[in-house]
């Protein structure tokens, strides 16, 4: 199970998130990509051409049957944007991919790395020869009403031991969790003698706020900038480990349902829980499922990647994504295409990951980074998706 198998793609405030838990001055940025060679755009369309041309000549293959989808071979010539992607950028991301290849992408794996030395024109061109375009359809074979949504990995200061200020527990799974399941509720845990003795020497952090608690535990991973006990401080990640097996419930539209608030968005819940406090742990209670984490080092290397997805691969800013993998395998590389208020997409992503809202055949949510620039691109990110599942063509 990967980082966002605990996210629900912002549905804690139907789609969108608009206010970050606070993010400290030191937090690492989001790599920044390597320039792209310069393209010599005359021979960019040579090379392209050709391949496209010989591309145009195969027999198209058949349709693929998915558990949850149906693949439909179209020519590359119908992706839109094609030539307009940063294959420099996309092509580190899709090596980091193969650091973990599912058995279908083994042989492609071992050509891709050397395409790195290539330049734009001939990586594409590679492209086009090995891989199949496939449109990502219902089980039906009718073109699905796609969603792009966003997640991210919140920033949070929190307190290696308990004080006034930080009294909020993140906690490691308990040891006994997979004996019962589903385990205790957010309510019971907060509540009962019995499970809070369970979790008792299993936090890992305290943070203020519970509402950023929440916010984490819907996302699955966050980075803490930690205080220790000594006084000194250090940025880790805390990645998802595991749940108590209930289902998520949305404490937006139990805000809505109670008719509290008219904007289920995180400044309006929070404005809400200063006006209420004696009403946020009904709030809170109201979503029964609790998420439990693991500590992971976050050295300079790793600063620079998300958490590691369900493909077991750590995921690359803008260019991963969560997907329905029913729909579409890990491992596999999409042509996304989106267009909306927040962003105008038209690139190559790999499929990483999963999450408890993330069903259906063109359905994805896209891994922004982290703190609040990856946030703002998230707050408003629900719009409509295109998907085309690039296969290899010698695979079924």
């Amino acid at each position: 199970m990967g980082w966002a198998a605990a996210c629900t793609a912002l549905a804690v405030v139907l789609g969108g998130c608009s206010s970050a838990p606070r993010a400290p001055v030191s937090t690492p940025a989001p790599p920044v990509a390597q320039p792209a060679p310069p393209v010599d755009h005359a021979v960019w369309d040579a090379d392209v051409a050709q391949a496209l041309a010989w591309a145009s000549e195969q027999p198209m293959p058949a349709p693929i049957v998915r558990a949850r989808s149906l693949w439909q071979p179209v020519d590359w010539a119908t992706l839109p944007g094609l030539q307009d992607d940063d294959w420099h950028q996309a092509w580190h991301a899709w090596v980091r991919s193969c650091e973990r290849p599912p058995a279908v992408w083994q042989t492609i794996c071992r050509e891709l790395r050397p395409q790195l030395l290539g330049t734009p024109a001939t990586q594409l061109a590679w492209m086009v020869r090995n891989l199949q375009p496939y449109r990502v359809a219902n089980p039906d074979g009718t073109l699905p009403a796609g969603l792009l949504t966003g997640y991210y990995e919140p920033v949070l200061q929190a307190s290696r031991v308990r004080t006034p200020a930080h009294s909020v527990p993140l906690y490691a799974p308990p040891p006994r969790l997979a004996d019962r399941q589903p385990w205790f509720s957010r309510r019971d845990i907060d509540t009962r003698a019995d499970a809070q003795a369970q979790l008792a020497g299993r936090e890992i952090a305290w943070v203020s706020d519970p509402i950023d608690a929440l916010i984490l535990q819907i996302q699955g991973s966050g980075r803490v900038v930690m205080r220790e006990a000594d006084g000194s401080e250090r940025t880790v990640r805390l990645a998802f480990a595991a749940h108590n097996g209930h289902a998520y419930q949305s404490v937006g539209r139990w805000l809505l349902d109670q008719k509290a608030i008219s904007d289920p968005s995180w400044p309006g819940i929070k404005a809400w829980a200063t006006r209420n406090p004696d009403r946020v742990n009904d709030m809170l209670w109201s979503n029964p499922r609790t998420v439990f984490f693991k500590e992971e080092p976050l050295g300079s290397l790793d600063a620079q990647f998300g958490p590691r997805g369900a493909q077991g691969v750590p995921l690359t800013p803008e260019r991963s994504i969560a997907v329905d993998p029913g729909s579409v395998p890990y491992g596999t590389p999409v042509w996304l295409t989106s267009s909306g208020p927040a962003a105008q997409l038209q690139r190559l992503v790999l499929a990483q990951d999963t999450g408890g809202a993330i069903t259906g055949a063109a359905r994805a949510d896209y891994f922004a980074g982290w703190g609040e620039p990856a946030l703002a691109l998230v707050g408003g990110l629900k719009q409509p998706l295109k998907m085309w599942a690039l296969w290899p063509r010698q695979a079924r």
